[in-house]
């Protein structure tokens, strides 16, 4: 046995357990463009660019490089960057000092700070409708095959 090294059962436990829904994270990283709808089912963090709708099960984080050119629907939002798009959030949306959203906010809370936009309705208190489902990817048209003709 190493002097460096602990026994298992002393080293500390995570306090997220790797079966649960909210240990999955995922990261849209800066310099990254996602073309198409995303969902997640734990944390979202992007800082890079998404155009289409995004879906969180649990927290969507948006860094300050991070910009979403579609729907938003999460139970908490954290927003640092813009947003262009309607934002449906259970429980709360926090835009960040910042953030630019362009687009209709339908939360339970939210605070904004300083510096903060909000180019949209914002609506708070009222039952959120259930996000519509993700259309179902469009298949390709069947391969078409060129037929010759005996005469050639």
């Amino acid at each position: 046995m190493s002097i460096f090294s602990k026994p298992s059962t002393d080293r500390p436990t995570s306090r997220i357990e790797s079966g649960s829904p909210d240990s999955s994270m995922s990261v849209i990283g800066t310099g990254m463009r996602v073309i198409g709808d995303v969902e997640s089912n734990g944390v979202l963090k992007i800082d890079g660019t998404i155009d289409g709708s995004v879906r969180s099960a649990q927290q969507l984080l948006l860094g300050k490089t991070g910009v979403i050119n579609g729907d938003v629907y999460a139970v908490d939002a954290i927003l640092g960057g813009a947003v262009v798009g309607t934002i449906l959030v259970a429980d709360r949306v926090e835009i960040q000092g910042t953030s630019s959203v362009q687009g209709d906010i339908h939360t339970k809370s939210i605070v904004v700070f300083e510096g903060g936009m909000i180019n949209g309705a914002v609506r708070m208190g009222e039952a959120l409708q259930s996000p519509p489902p993700l259309a179902a990817p469009k298949s390709l048209p069947p391969a078409q095959t060129l037929e010759r003709s005996a005469d050639s």
